[in-house]
């Protein structure tokens, strides 16, 4: 959305020259490394790109999502209502944990909170939140997406939806993280996507494989006289063991 993150989102906190060159982990307390001006730019560069992204796949219109990364104690995310075609290095927008922002004069995005709570609460480096239409469509239609693909297994079991609350509120942060406890995405009710990962690569990934199998649901469950074929939760568990050894063996 286009309007300003939750009070205390935009506030400035410590002089963003200082905040950037020495923070502290959470919980720690002590101060974590400096950040090298280079990682950021890298980060926010990657952000930009994956933004794009999603307006290149079909996932959002406009401006109607948003998408973060994590570096050290600093989140990068992208501003509010502003096209991601127009974005260059110095629109660069951070904050930190607590959600003061320490870098970047425009607002952030709006819906700040979600992303925050969600690095507060998993050990996440990236989040993407879209709009993708089909997703969009079956967090209206039910309470979790039917087993109808395998991959469900990608985001930690059956996808589940957050109940319906106002964009950018508290209230819809927190039935987000109820809908992600052991998953890595879910459905927003009347509202989109939401999923997190190691890297930008691995969100984006999963937002796509989301989307993919809610327009796979959809799609079977449109034939008149007839119904999907579902996985029992034994199959998924199947699935989930043999994923961890999926890929290239490592050397």
């Amino acid at each position: 959305m286009g309007s300003r993150g939750a009070a205390g989102a935009g506030s400035q906190g410590p002089k963003r020259e200082q905040a950037l060159e020495q923070r502290q982990e959470p919980g720690t307390g002590e101060p974590e490394d400096a950040l090298p001006r280079d990682a950021l730019g890298r980060a926010w560069e990657e952000l930009v790109a994956t933004a794009r992204r999603t307006v290149a796949d079909g996932l959002v219109v406009g401006t109607s999502g948003n998408v973060s990364v994590r570096v050290g104690g600093t989140v990068l995310v992208t501003p509010s209502g502003v096209p991601y075609e127009r974005l260059t290095a110095q629109d660069a927008v951070a904050v930190d944990l607590d959600g003061n922002q320490v870098l970047g004069d425009l607002a952030p995005t709006s819906e700040l909170p979600m992303h925050l709570a969600i690095y507060r609460s998993t050990d996440a480096r990236a989040v993407v939140h879209t709009h993708a239409v089909h997703a969009t469509a079956v967090s209206t239609l039910v309470p979790e997406l039917p087993l109808i693909h395998y991959m469900a297994a990608a985001l930690g079991g059956p996808v589940r939806v957050a109940r319906y609350a106002l964009y950018g509120t508290d209230e819809l942060a927190e039935n987000m993280l109820r809908a992600l406890a052991d998953r890595t995405g879910c459905l927003l009710q009347n509202h989109g996507t939401i999923t997190y990962g190691a890297t930008l690569d691995q969100a984006y990934d999963r937002t796509a494989q989301l989307e993919w199998m809610c327009r796979v649901w959809l799609t079977a469950s449109a034939l008149p006289d007839r119904t999907p074929t579902l996985l029992s939760r034994g199959q998924l568990r199947e699935v989930e063991e043999k994923l961890r050894g999926y890929g290239q063996p490592r050397s």
